[in-house]
């Protein structure tokens, strides 16, 4: 199978709150120790990557260096609509073009204009060839997209304004946009989930949102924060056994009450996890029933999300991506 590092655009999507800011990042990060130039996207007024990477943000618009041949991006759809008509009109003013009172309110009124704008933008991030001149190029691009709902109205967005404006410099950008998306071997998809029934369920809105729109599939289901099967049921039978009724394990003296509510509470704890582990390998079967490419990545302890946890992810992914 194709790496998923060897597309121009990696698009990541997923139900809210379940890693994709993580999984995107680890993505880009993954792509840049493998020697490519890579970026991640933002929208929707995100600028988490850069706090990510122990770094502030540039202003929505303006390209972020993370590190060494990673950057990441949040797009401001007003800077990207007047790039776009700068692009556009030539030796005229964008802002010119961008005072119009026709295209205001064509811009205003028409469906998916905005979802359009971050479009072209992240279409133009794929070019070698880029809007500002001294701007360098990327080898991948990395979408960090918002929720199902809302990605897969972004990624229709061009075929949105393809049946509206059917000739024209909008009409051709949105063509273009739609052979980026539309083409397996310039786009590859990936949905994050937790293990859960929600999200699993999500993901499989995706894959018929997907197929509807631009028909294409997931390449890839990332199911994160999987916890280890740590125990057998044997071993679970026997730290049972030893705190019922106060019983300590063969071999050692029977402890004060204290030692008996930590053992008690040890045992149900090992118990929750097992069972929760369980259910989730139960999720992550299912997804596999319907025969997606599923990597697990395992859940990551700590007090928060920082730079080692991302590398750790991004190490885990170059395995399986």
């Amino acid at each position: 199978m194709r790496s998923v590092l060897e597309h121009e655009l990696v698009v990541i999507t997923g139900k809210g709150g379940v890693g994709k800011t993580t999984i995107a990042a680890a993505v880009g990060l993954l792509a840049a120790q493998r020697g490519l130039r890579a970026i991640v996207v933002e929208v929707g007024d995100q600028t988490r990557l850069p706090g990510l990477f122990e770094h502030t943000a540039n202003q929505p618009g303006v390209e972020t260096r993370l590190q060494e041949r990673l950057a990441s991006i949040s797009i401001d759809p007003d800077r990207a609509l007047l790039e776009w008509l700068q692009a556009l009109g030539g030796r005229v003013s964008g802002r010119v073009l961008a005072s119009s009172g026709t295209f205001q309110y064509f811009a205003a009124a028409a469906p998916g204009a905005k979802e359009l704008v971050s479009m072209v933008k992240i279409w133009e991030l794929t070019q070698r060839r880029r809007w500002q001149r001294r701007a360098a190029g990327y080898d991948l691009v990395v979408l960090d997209a918002p929720a199902t709902g809302n990605a897969l109205g972004m990624l229709g967005s061009p075929q949105t304004f393809g049946a509206i404006a059917r000739v024209g410099p909008i009409a051709g950008q949105s063509q273009r946009v739609r052979e980026l998306l539309e083409q397996p071997g310039r786009t590859a998809y990936l949905a994050v989930a937790m293990a859960t029934d929600m999200a699993v369920t999500e993901a499989l809105e995706i894959q018929d949102g997907l197929r509807k729109q631009l028909g294409r599939t997931l390449d890839w289901v990332i199911v994160n924060g999987l916890l280890p099967q740590r125990f057998t049921a044997a071993e679970l039978k026997r730290i049972a056994a030893s705190s019922v009724d106060g019983h300590a394990p063969r071999g050692q003296a029977r402890g004060t009450a204290k030692d008996e509510a930590l053992r008690r509470s040890a045992a149900l704890a090992a118990q929750t996890v097992h069972d929760r582990a369980r259910f989730q390998h139960n999720q992550v079967a299912r997804l596999r029933r319907r025969s997606f490419e599923v990597a697990g990545i395992p859940f990551v302890w700590g007090s928060g999300m920082d730079l080692p946890a991302i590398e750790r992810v991004a190490e885990q992914l170059g395995r399986r991506l």
